[in-house]
């Protein structure tokens, strides 16, 4: 089968043999599958991917030496079973799935390992057991949105939202436009949002920020604090001591970017214990100042991925139309235009999710 590899630090297009399901495994064909940032971030950063498994014992790591096959947002048609499985979807039954095999060690990761191919190429192998069915006649290219919509679902779970918050989402490519959408869903308004791309803050409108800033042109957080101002109520009902305070509802900041010096920034604009939810991967060694932290007393949440229930919860929301996840879709390309679309995503007034499609 065909497939875009990541060798020698490089995305080439080359054949390899086709996956064989084992026991419990389900051999697919891969439809659709997204573009991540974070697999930007692996082609540059490998070598520190590498380097970071030593933290996770029982995780095992790219052998760099080897290929690699990325693709961790997709959807698929099944093809054949292998043992010991239930088979209860029938073959050309389309399926989304999280990007994990399960194995008698435990969950092996998908798209990022030697052993396990991810949707860069032409077919794969999924657990059946993680398997599933794509609702409501939903298009493949719709369903590979689950993935990176549940990034998005899963960070505004682990903000602990108690109401009255008002949100902050700095940056707004796919994960920060799946934060606010996530948001939406939950209730909270104003959403606030910031990006310098014109063509992102359209799409943080169209995702359900109410207010979408310039940070060229606006300075993000006084822009939040005008619509975070208390009632008169509010201000009323305080504490004697937090009356000396700004009167000002409380923060939730979402740092959706990911680049060394935006934790510092955020540290600098965020309000008094505000929360912060870093869900933007940095691959690089950062700094802050822990004082501001302390002086503020700011509650930093770090988040990865999601649960399984929000996964499928994510699936439905697309299904049932309760997101508008095309809106994301700039581009489509087969398994030859993955090393150009990567280039391509570099430019965010050209494309924010390009799609691969490994059959056309």
């Amino acid at each position: 089968m065909r497939a875009a590899i990541f060798r020698n630090g490089e995305i080439v297009v080359d054949t390899m043999p086709e996956p064989v399901p084992d026991t419990g495994q389900v051999l697919v064909k891969t439809l659709v599958c997204g573009i991540c940032g974070s697999d930007l971030h692996a082609r540059k950063h490998a070598h520190r991917m590498v380097e970071l498994t030593k933290f996770f014992p029982g995780r095992t790591p790219m052998d760099l030496s080897r290929d690699v096959v990325f693709g961790h947002e997709f959807c698929c048609e099944i093809l054949d079973y292998g043992q010991d499985t239930a088979r209860k979807l029938k073959p050309g039954t389309r399926v989304c799935s999280l990007p994990a095999l399960l194995t008698p060690q435990g969950p092996k990761g998908i798209g990022y390992s030697n052993e396990n191919v991810g949707g860069y190429a032409e077919q794969m192998l999924l657990s059946e057991a993680l398997l599933l069915e794509v609702p409501n006649g939903l298009a493949p290219e719709y369903a590979a949105l689950t993935e990176p919509l549940a990034v998005g679902v899963h960070a505004v779970a682990k903000a602990n939202i108690s109401g009255g918050e008002v949100p902050l989402v700095i940056g707004c490519g796919p994960v920060g436009l799946a934060v606010i959408a996530a948001l939406k869903i939950k209730g909270l308004h104003p959403i606030v949002a910031a990006d310098y791309s014109p063509m992102r803050r359209r799409l943080a409108e169209q995702m359900g920020a109410d207010v979408v800033i310039d940070p060229a042109k606006t300075q993000p957080y006084a822009s939040w604090a005008e619509h975070a101002q208390m009632s008169p109520e509010e201000k009323a009902a305080r504490p004697p001591m937090q009356a000396m305070l700004p009167p000002l509802k409380p923060a939730l900041i979402f740092e959706c970017v990911g680049v060394p010096g935006l934790l510092q920034q955020v540290f600098e604009g965020a309000p008094r214990a505000a929360r912060i939810v870093v869900v933007g991967v940095c691959m690089e060694t950062d700094r802050s100042e822990p004082m501001l932290g302390i002086l503020k007393e700011l509650n930093v949440q770090y988040v990865l991925g999601y649960t399984p229930e929000e996964f499928a919860y994510s699936l439905r929301l697309i299904a049932e139309g309760q997101v508008d996840a095309g809106s994301l879709v700039t581009g489509r390309v087969g398994i030859g235009g993955v090393a150009q679309a990567f280039a391509d995503l570099a430019n965010p007034e050209a494309h924010t999710k390009i799609l691969v499609e490994p059959w056309r």
